[in-house]
C-alpha cells in the first residue's frame, strides 16, 4: 500500500517518540519486577540466645533446617541480642526454653524481613510442638507510620519532584548560561525538600521524629538529583528523560531498602542498596527517627559523593557547551522541541 512521503514522515516521527514510552515500560517491568516479585530471605542475620551446647545444637539444627535464608549463630543473653537488634547487627534473636520460644525482632528495621524470619520461625516452631511468642524491640510509630514504609513514600516524592525539575531547568534553560542554571537547581531543589518535608512532617506526621535533620540532608539528595538533570540534558537531550527514569526510579526506588530489604531481594538489588542515593537517604531517616543511637555519617557522605558527581556533570556539560557551540544556539532551539520534552517528563512522572 502506498504510503504518501509527508505520512511516512510523520510516522518515523511518532514511532521516535513512542520508544520513550516503550523504554519506560519495560524498564519498569524489568526493575520492579525484578526486584519485587518474588521476595525471599538469603543470608539474613540471627541468633540462638544462650551459650550451652544445648543451644549451639539448636542454631545448628535450625541453621540446617532453614539453608541459606538465615545465617543462624548464637548470642549470650537477650539483652545482649535486644542491643544488636537496636544497632541493626541481627534481624532477630530466638530464646527458647523447653515448651516456649521467644522470637525478638525489630518491624522499624524492616516489617517485611521481620515477617519473612517470623514465617520461618513459626514453620519450624510448629514442626517441633513448641510454642512461639514475640517481642518487637523497635516497634514502628503507631500514628504516622504504622507500615515503617513512610520514610520510602518521602523519598518517592522528592526525587520525582527532582527528577522532574532537574530535566525542565535543563531542556527549558538550556539557552540559559550554567551558573544560571545551577543556580535554579539550587533554589528548586531546596523548596522542593522544604515543601515535601512539610507534608511528610506537619501535614502527616508521617516523619515521626527530627523532621528537622532529614529535611536539610533531603535538600543534599534532591539537589544532585536536579544537578544530574541538567548536566545530562546538553549530552543527551530528549534522551534526558529515559536516562534519568532509569537512574532515580527503576534502580532507585527497587534499591532503596523501603519495600523489601536487600537481604530479600536479589543480589544485584542488594548491591546497588549499597551505595545508591535513595537507599542512603531511606536508611538515613530510619536510624535517626528508630535508631538514634546509630551514625548516619556513611549516608551523609553517599549523598554528598552523589551531588558532587552531579556537580562534575554539569561543569562537563558547561565547558562541552562552550567548545561546541557558542551560547546563541542553545537559545535557538523552537519552542515545539522544548514543549515536546516537557511534555515527556510529565508521562514519564
Amino acid at each position: 500500500m502506498f504510503v504518501p512521503h509527508a505520512e511516512r514522515h510523520v510516522l518515523r516521527h511518532v514511532a521516535i517518540h513512542l520508544l520513550v514510552p516503550l523504554f519506560l515500560g519495560t524498564g519498569m517491568a524489568l526493575a520492579y519486577l525484578g526486584g519485587f516479585h518474588q521476595p525471599s530471605p538469603h543470608g539474613v542475620r540471627v541468633d540462638v540466645v544462650g551459650t550451652t551446647n544445648g543451644a549451639k545444637v539448636l542454631a545448628q539444627s535450625l541453621q540446617e533446617e532453614v539453608g541459606d535464608a538465615l545465617d543462624v549463630r548464637t548470642v549470650a543473653t537477650a539483652d545482649e541480642a535486644r542491643d544488636r537488634i537496636e544497632h541493626r547487627e541481627i534481624a532477630a534473636a530466638l530464646a527458647s526454653s523447653p515448651d516456649t520460644a521467644t522470637l525478638l525482632y525489630s518491624d522499624a528495621a524492616s516489617a517485611t524481613t521481620s515477617s519473612s524470619v517470623l514465617a520461618v520461625f513459626q514453620a519450624v516452631s510448629e514442626k517441633q510442638g513448641v510454642r512461639l511468642q514475640t517481642e518487637n524491640v523497635v516497634p514502628v510509630a503507631a500514628e504516622g507510620d504504622p507500615s515503617g514504609q513512610s520514610m520510602f513514600f518521602y523519598v518517592v516524592g522528592l526525587t520525582v519532584g527532582a527528577y522532574a525539575a532537574g530535566i525542565a531547568i535543563g531542556a527549558a534553560g538550556a539557552g540559559l548560561r550554567i551558573r544560571t542554571r545551577v543556580g535554579l537547581a539550587v533554589v528548586a531543589s531546596g523548596v522542593l525538600s522544604l515543601l515535601v518535608t512539610l507534608v511528610a512532617g506537619p501535614v502527616y506526621g508521617a516523619l515521626p521524629d527530627h523532621v528537622g535533620q532529614i529535611g536539610l540532608v533531603s535538600w543534599l539528595y534532591t539537589a544532585g538529583i536536579v544537578l544530574f538533570g541538567v548536566g545530562l540534558h546538553p549530552f543527551l537531550g530528549r534522551l534526558t528523560t529515559p536516562t534519568m527514569v532509569g537512574l532515580f526510579v527503576m534502580l532507585n526506588f527497587t534499591s532503596a531498602g523501603g519495600v523489601y530489604a536487600p537481604d530479600l531481594q536479589p543480589g544485584f538489588f542488594g548491591a546497588l542498596h549499597a551505595f545508591w542515593n535513595g537507599a542512603a537517604l531511606n536508611e538515613l531517616g530510619r536510624n535517626l527517627v528508630y535508631f538514634p543511637g546509630l551514625g548516619v555519617g556513611r549516608d551523609v557522605l553517599t549523598l554528598v559523593l552523589w551531588l558532587v558527581a552531579g556537580a562534575g556533570l554539569v561543569a562537563a556539560a558547561g565547558l562541552t557547551e562552550r567548545r561546541r557551540r557558542g551560547a546563541e544556539h542553545a537559545a535557538d532551539r523552537s519552542e515545539d522541541s522544548v514543549e515536546e520534552e516537557l511534555e515527556e517528563v510529565v508521562v514519564a512522572g
